[in-house]
Formats: C-alpha cells, sequence, structure tokens
C-alpha cells in the first residue's frame, strides 16, 4: 500500500471539458502561495508514457482492441506512479495529475465494455495502492464537449459515437455518487474563472489540512 506525505488531486472528465485548463490553472494558483508542485498528465508524464499516449491518443490505422487499450494504459500509469507521483508525493509535493486511474474505469469499462472488476485489479497494480485525495470531474454533457472540439479531431476518442461518450459521463457520476468525499463535481459550463474560483476553493481548503503547523 503506497504511503504520502502530499496531497494528490486528479483532474477527470469527457474529450472538451476544460480540465486540462483548469489543472493548469490550479498548479499556477499553488505555486503563487509557493506551496511545491508537480503537474503531470495521463497517458504521458514519462518518456514511455508519452510515447505510448502517441499510440493510444492520435488516429492511424492501427487496430488497438479494448483489452489492449486497457493494459497500455496500465503499464503508463505504472510508470508515472513510480517516477513521478510517488516521489513527489514522498517528499511533500503536491501533485496534479489531468486523468488518472478513474478515467479507466469510465473509459474501458463502461464506454468499451471491458470488466469492471478486472479493470480494478489491473488498476490496483498499476497504481501501487495510490488514490487521489481530490478528484474534480468537469462535468459537461458530450453534445457540447465535443462540438467544442470539432475543430481539431485528432483524437481517438473525439470520434467515438456520441454513446460512447455518453457512457462515460454516466460512468463519471456514477463513481462520484459512490465517493462523494473525494469527488468535486463542477458544472463545465461556467465560465473559466467561475470554475477555477470553485477549484481553489476545495484545494484550498484540502492544501491547508495538510500545511505543517
Amino acid at each position: 500500500m503506497s504511503s504520502k506525505s502530499g496531497l494528490f488531486i486528479t483532474f477527470e472528465g469527457g474529450e472538451g471539458c476544460g480540465k486540462s485548463t483548469q489543472a493548469k490553472i490550479l498548479y499556477q494558483k499553488i505555486q503563487q502561495i509557493e506551496i511545491p508542485c508537480v503537474l503531470t498528465q495521463e497517458p504521458g508524464g514519462t518518456p514511455l508514457g508519452n510515447e505510448v499516449r502517441n499510440l493510444l491518443k492520435t488516429k492511424r490505422p492501427v487496430n488497438i482492441t479494448p483489452k489492449t487499450e486497457l493494459l497500455l494504459f496500465a503499464a503508463c500509469r505504472v510508470q508515472i506512479v513510480t517516477e513521478v507521483i510517488q516521489p513527489s508525493l514522498d517528499t511533500g509535493k503536491t501533485v496534479i495529475c489531468d486523468r488518472f486511474s478513474d478515467s479507466t474505469i469510465v473509459y474501458q469499462g463502461f464506454g468499451r465494455g471491458l470488466d469492471l472488476k478486472l479493470i480494478e485489479k489491473i488498476n490496483d497494480i498499476a497504481t501501487q495502492g495510490l488514490k487521489p485525495d481530490l478528484t474534480i470531474l468537469l462535468d459537461l454533457r458530450p453534445q457540447i464537449s465535443l462540438q467544442r472540439k470539432s475543430n481539431r479531431m485528432n483524437d481517438r476518442f473525439d470520434t467515438e459515437d456520441i454513446s460512447f461518450h455518453q457512457k462515460v459521463r454516466e460512468g463519471y457520476l456514477e463513481l462520484a455518487r459512490k465517493e462523494p468525499i473525494r469527488w468535486l463535481i463542477v458544472d463545465g459550463k461556467q465560465p473559466v474563472d467561475t470554475i477555477s474560483q470553485i477549484i481553489w476553493q476545495k484545494a484550498n481548503e484540502l492544501l491547508h489540512q495538510i500545511k505543517p503547523a
């Protein structure tokens, strides 16, 4: 089981929900108050992860089966937890990760239809027992989120049928209902500044709880 002394925050949501923008804003705000902070992403965040990200995310004439997809994401996760996330948390840094294990549950589980118990087992291995302290879900209807990305549909997941993205959204909301203390659901239709203020209020509260006296 993983141990940590820093705060671990993850951002989740469907394609085009704005989570990457909000992750960067939160990272900048934490830096401004001089708390050591690391911003990373999944898949990616390591040399190996970046290579696999290109394979998983970029549209290309390669058939990737759902189980292969699951294991590739897991491989990236093992690498980033080992190389980046856990070492940073061990030294007391706050870590912000743009997507983590919850993405696998909703995309490969709810979206692709893979067995949720299988995903849970693989996630446990990949994360080495690490769970976020706070997971921020930017909730947005797929019809709106995909429209935001319509001019740059170069991602394998962007071009999935609308029903796939609806299953992803429903999966996120179900996970959030099961763990209301860990999850913060934010309406993604709101202005960027409004969203960032809501996130900052919650994150700042947690930061003060772990801040040494």
